[in-house]
C-alpha cells in the first residue's frame, strides 16, 4: 500500500498525538486548525496508512520502584548476515531490553536495558554470554541521571519542507 503524502496539518497532528495521544478529536482538531470531522478521518487514514502504530502511557519508573538504566556496547565475534541475525532473534525477547540498535563504528550494537539493579543487569548478561550468540566483548555503562530525554520526536522540524 502506498503510504499517503504528508503535509502539514498531518504533521502537526501527528506531532500533538505523540504528546497527548489521549487527547479527544475536538480538542486535537482545535490544536491543529481543522474542524472535527476533517480531522478524524485524518487521523483515521494516518492509523491505516501505518504513521500511528498504538496510543500508550508514560511511566514514571521511580513511583514504581528502583531501576537502573544501562547502556551496553556489544561486539560480535563475526560479521556474517546469519551472525547478525542470530544475535537479533536471540535478543528480541529478552523482557528487560528494551532498545536494540545496530550501528556503525568501533562496536556492532548499541543495547538499552532497564533492571532492578546491577546485580540484575549482570544476570541478564552472563544468560546472553551462556547461550553463546556470538557476543566476542561487551561494555556496559550505568546510567546516573537523565536530565533529557523526550517521549517525541520534532516531527516539524525533521519533516515540513516549507522549514
Amino acid at each position: 500500500m502506498a503510504h499517503p503524502r504528508l503535509d502539514r496539518i498531518d504533521l502537526k497532528i501527528l506531532a500533538q498525538l505523540q504528546r497527548n495521544g489521549r487527547m479527544t478529536n475536538v480538542v486535537l482538531s482545535d490544536a491543529v486548525g481543522l474542524s472535527a470531522s476533517p480531522c478524524l478521518l485524518r487521523v483515521k487514514r494516518l492509523e491505516k496508512a501505518g504513521y500511528i502504530t498504538g496510543y500508550g502511557a508514560h511511566l514514571n519508573l521511580a513511583k514504581l520502584g528502583e531501576t537502573v538504566s544501562i547502556f551496553t556496547e556489544v561486539t560480535l565475534h563475526d560479521h556474517k548476515l546469519d551472525d547478525f541475525t542470530r544475535f537479533e532473534a536471540e535478543v528480541r525477547n529478552v523482557e528487560e531490553l528494551i532498545e536494540c540498535h545496530l550501528i556503525s563504528g568501533g562496536y556492532d550494537y548499541l543495547l538499552r536495558f532497564v533492571t532492578r539493579g546491577v546485580g540484575h543487569y549482570q544476570e541478564v548478561i552472563e544468560g546472553l554470554l551462556k547461550r553463546d550468540i556470538g557476543i566476542a566483548k561487551y561494555f556496559s555503562y550505568i546510567v546516573i541521571k537523565s536530565p533529557i530525554v523526550k517521549p517525541y520526536m520534532p516531527l516539524t522540524t525533521l519533516f515540513d519542507a516549507r522549514r
